[in-house]
């Protein structure tokens, strides 16, 4: 079995320098983002699940729409599966809607 060589981090110092022109970067150019306006645990989840292999152009609007439509967890529970999906529509990948669907029965039965 051949060894695995381990990379070698750079200096406490060198990481240091690098993490702060990194935030300094972030602060200059994040971009304002609706999930990022917010500390709500489903809304985050919400947009973790739809930004899933989607661009953010397209989710932005979906994900307003679906959070005025499912609040919050409970909401989303009591809505039928085929709903969920088709307000999700264009944004593909529409397994994604059931999972969430799922996450939101099982939170709220738990």
């Amino acid at each position: 079995m051949a060894a695995v060589k381990r990379a070698r981090l750079p200096l406490p110092p060198l990481r240091r320098r690098f993490q702060q022109r990194l935030k300094r970067w972030y602060a200059a150019h994040r971009r304002d983002l609706p999930w990022r306006r917010t500390d709500d645990p489903y809304h985050i989840l919400v947009s973790e699940i739809m930004l899933q292999q989607t661009q953010v152009e397209r989710v932005i609007p979906k994900y307003h729409e679906f959070l005025t439509r499912y609040p919050t967890f409970n909401s989303l529970a009591r809505a039928r599966p085929r709903d969920v999906k088709r307000l999700w529509y264009p944004l593909g990948y529409n397994i994604r809607p059931i999972n969430l669907h799922g996450i939101a029965r099982e939170t709220v039965a738990r």
